[in-house]
């Protein structure tokens, strides 16, 4: 009887260790639980949303390496034809586009540079909860993502500080984004309290702190808000439309919409515009209007591989606690 009994409590052991093994073979042998005519609407919509992407770059990227010609008589073109790449040299021989793409380039690297600086010390000191007056601090940053004061009232005090018609008003402005701040405070927040108690028992200050330790273990949301402040900086051309009057110091994206709308680098550029340039001959508004667009897009568009690994962690790190 013990004998049987010893036997019964083997088998039982001996069935309670082989069943994980036995319950994960079954689970890598488990069928997808979508079914096939899901999977083929799925991955149909998703090539249906690329081709809606690229598309139209290009198109635009074919007309600006194609003969006038040839676009011309084909304006939807996605396969360049009569290669040339005059459009590109006539943009690089223009004073206007490099003089506004080095006014871009110096928004969009110190403009983001103290974007993060301003944006990451509020958003430390509104990850404590304990900060006296937390919950107005809170209210002011949400504020704003609702309600703005107007065109009129900005621009009345871009003037009375002293920035109209200045460089600087292109950093300056919108200098911290409620919702960068708001994503990167979440996520300074859901860093347990412990690790900074334990840099503060071995003498760190809150600056210290925030340097040696908080800012290591933020990464992928210090890229993520970063890439968000440059191509907001890129992109950006109200500021430079509404708030700089003196074309020397329009950004490229504010030069580059004049291009589009007036279709003639020559309605733009005036005095700056080459003389005496045989290109214009060989090229027309078309081609450089679509070699503008290529030549604003492809800086930024060159950020994406180097960050995109932090992009989609650093957006779920920052927006939940824990």
């Amino acid at each position: 009887m013990v004998m049987r009994e010893q036997t019964l409590a083997d088998e039982q052991v001996a069935r309670a260790v082989e069943l994980p093994e036995t319950s994960r073979k079954r689970r890598a042998r488990a069928p997808d639980q979508n079914p096939a005519w899901a999977e083929v609407i799925m991955y149909g919509i998703l090539l249906l949303l690329t081709l809606i992407t690229l598309l139209p770059m290009l198109n635009v990227l074919a007309r600006s390496i194609s003969g006038a010609g040839h676009v011309a008589s084909n304006p939807a073109m996605i396969i360049p034809r009569g290669l040339t790449f005059e459009a590109y040299r006539y943009i690089f021989d223009t004073p206007v586009l490099m003089r506004s793409f080095g006014v871009s380039l110096f928004a969009t690297v110190v403009g983001t540079f103290f974007n993060m600086v301003v944006t990451t010390m509020a958003a430390y000191g509104l990850s404590k909860t304990d900060l006296p007056g937390h919950r107005f601090l809170m209210w002011a940053v949400i504020l704003p993502m609702l309600f703005s004061a107007g065109l009129l009232p900005t621009y009345m005090l871009i003037r009375d500080v002293g920035l109209l018609n200045n460089i600087w008003v292109l950093v300056v402005w919108g200098l911290v984004s409620p919702f960068n701040l708001i994503l990167l405070r979440n996520f300074f927040w859901s860093i347990p309290e412990e690790i900074e108690d334990a840099a503060r028992l071995d003498g760190a200050s809150d600056l210290r702190t925030l340097w040696d330790i908080v800012l290591p273990l933020s990464k992928p949301v210090l890229a993520t808000v970063s890439l968000f402040y440059a191509v907001g900086h890129w992109n950006d051309f109200f500021t430079g439309l509404f708030f700089i009057t003196d074309n020397a110091k329009w950004p490229l994206q504010v030069v580059l919409r004049t291009i589009i709308i007036d279709q003639s680098m020559m309605n733009m550029g005036g005095a700056n515009a080459p003389t005496g340039d045989t290109t214009r001959l060989v090229v027309s508004s078309e081609n450089i209007t679509a070699a503008s667009i290529i030549f604003a897009v492809v800086p930024i568009l060159l950020l994406y591989p180097f960050l995109q690994r932090h992009f989609v962690k650093g957006i779920m790190l920052g927006s939940v606690k824990g």
